[in-house]
């Protein structure tokens, strides 16, 4: 069961999942949801769903961690991306700078694990939002879409162990197989990029698989699969066929309109554990 908080934060990137997830928290009991958004990546209408919206730059961090302090939020969830090219466009503050510094390592983990940190030393505590985002996390079994053939159970699999390897080292979560040939591999261009890379490398017939996964240790403050219908159209303009995705661990917005979008288009969606 949740504990429903008074107030609580919300560290807000791009695409819906943001806004999924304000709905989600309001429509739990949370009194006051305050909203840190950043500047050409966070939906403004999220602002019509918090109760008080501070916007940052991107490579800021003093001025979110003190839109949180100055407010009397003592805990707060993250969701949603900031797209890749912006995390080197980025013109950090001192306090952003000194993080960065410190860092061996820059991948989401190791990034997002020390703003975690920054954050605990002004006494806000970053907490998972999964307990507000469970309905929207297909279980095994889940499917939308044609059967799969048996060679594409085959490519499933196949993908699958390929994918938690390539997660593991930290490379990405997505990868793109067709007959048992890894096609694509997920970088630093994110899940919609390899997906087109992969698709188009599958030949005139198509028929690639995608398989998205989530790391064996990862981090459920902010390290969540999400995919949605821009997943599905993209799949579908670069003739993907197979859509998988890691069941119970795994987020798929607007499920309503992907299943329409599985149907036009052929496409099927399936969760497997």
């Amino acid at each position: 069961m949740i504990s429903t908080p008074d107030t609580l934060g919300l560290i807000a990137g791009n695409r819906a999942l943001p806004l999924e997830l304000a709905r989600e928290i309001k429509r739990a009991g949370v009194r006051r949801l305050v909203a840190v958004a950043f500047e050409g990546e966070t939906d403004p209408a999220l602002a019509q769903i918090a109760d008080e919206i501070v916007w940052v730059k991107v490579g800021q961090l003093s001025k979110p961690i003190a839109a949180f302090t100055d407010r009397g939020v003592k805990q707060c969830v993250m969701a949603g991306q900031i797209a890749p090219k912006n995390l080197f466009d980025l013109r950090p503050d001192l306090r952003a700078m000194g993080l960065l510094l410190r860092l061996k390592e820059k991948n989401a983990h190791t990034l997002f694990g020390a703003i975690a940190d920054e954050l605990c030393k002004d006494g806000v505590e970053l907490i998972p939002a999964t307990p507000w985002l469970q309905a929207l996390m297909p279980e095994a079994g889940f499917g939308l879409g044609p059967k799969l053939t048996a060679a594409q159970q085959s490519d499933v699999a196949f993908g699958h162990r390929i994918a938690k390897e390539v997660s593991r080292l930290e490379i990405g979560q997505t990868v793109v197989v067709k007959n048992g040939a890894v096609l694509a591999v997920e970088g630093f261009e994110g899940t919609d990029r390899c997906l087109a890379r992969g698709g188009e490398l599958a030949g005139k017939d198509g028929g690639a698989v995608a398989v998205k996964v989530a790391k064996e240790q990862h981090d459920l403050r902010f390290d969540i699969p999400c995919l949605g219908p821009q997943t599905l159209e993209t799949c579908a303009a670069h003739c993907v066929a197979v859509l998988a995705i890691e069941a119970g661990k795994t987020i798929l917005l607007e499920q309503d309109i992907c299943r329409q979008l599985a149907a036009r288009h052929r496409l099927t969606v399936t969760a497997i554990g």
